[in-house]
């Protein structure tokens, strides 16, 4: 159950000049249990300089119930059940929570292209629980983005993704990373994430670090080397 629907947001955006235009938007959804706060240093950690200056949109999940923690509601973007975090059983996964936070992600989308940013300057990275929000709302958003950011998570749903995947976004780069000592969400889930993508034909680019559920050094860089290749076109 959710006990709170607004979504807050946190936002700021790269580059030292104020009056600059940010050229891309990057939003930023976090994992289980944490908020927008979580991921505000990447700002620090990325040097997207050669782009221009980059907005980003760091959104809170709502408060809601979790089956895994008895203690009070914790900020999540659905349910994640113990069965489902192990096994990947597609019964046994929050398609209503899921789907509530896909047409979430969907709406700072169109935000931002009410604001002047174009869903193809639009990058969606998550962490966790955020990975999957951005994977499952990326290849279903109806406008082509920039890029989809998978750390450390996996593809919900896979028996409606084929089916529901939008066109516009059927060849949207991913960057897929996760941690070979990874407890939270075991790699062969995410290996396994990563195989039926290539196999619907997305372009994953795949690393693994030797780490657990986290973010290390050296996945930053890579990740750093992507987005600037990436976002390299509307240096302006």
């Amino acid at each position: 159950m959710i006990q709170r629907q607004t979504i807050q947001l946190r936002e700021t955006v790269s580059g030292h000049d104020p009056s600059a235009s940010p050229v891309a938007t990057l939003i930023v959804l976090h994992g289980l249990g944490t908020d927008s706060r979580d991921f505000a240093p990447l700002v620090r950690e990325l040097d997207l300089s050669a782009a221009g200056p980059v907005r980003f949109v760091f959104p809170d999940a709502p408060l809601r119930n979790v089956s895994i923690h008895a203690e009070g509601p914790l900020r999540a973007w659905y349910d994640p059940r113990p069965v489902a975090a192990r096994s990947g059983a597609l019964s046994t996964q929050d398609e209503e929570g899921l789907r509530a936070s896909c047409a979430v992600v969907q709406a700072l989308i169109d935000r931002e292209a009410a604001r002047g940013m174009p869903p193809g300057h639009v990058v969606l990275l998550g962490f966790s629980q955020g990975a999957v929000m951005a994977l499952m709302a990326g290849l279903r958003a109806p406008q082509r983005l920039a890029g989809l950011v998978v750390l450390s998570g996996y593809l919900p749903l896979q028996g409606a993704t084929e089916t529901e995947a939008s066109v516009a976004n059927r060849d949207v780069p991913i960057f897929m990373a996760h941690g070979r000592e990874d407890g939270v969400v075991v790699p062969a889930r995410a290996e396994g994430s990563r195989t039926m993508l290539q196999s619907l034909g997305y372009d994953v680019a795949w690393h693994d670090y030797a780490m657990g559920h986290e973010v290390c050094p050296e996945e930053i860089q890579d990740l750093n080397g992507w987005l600037s290749v990436l976002l390299s076109p509307w240096h302006v």
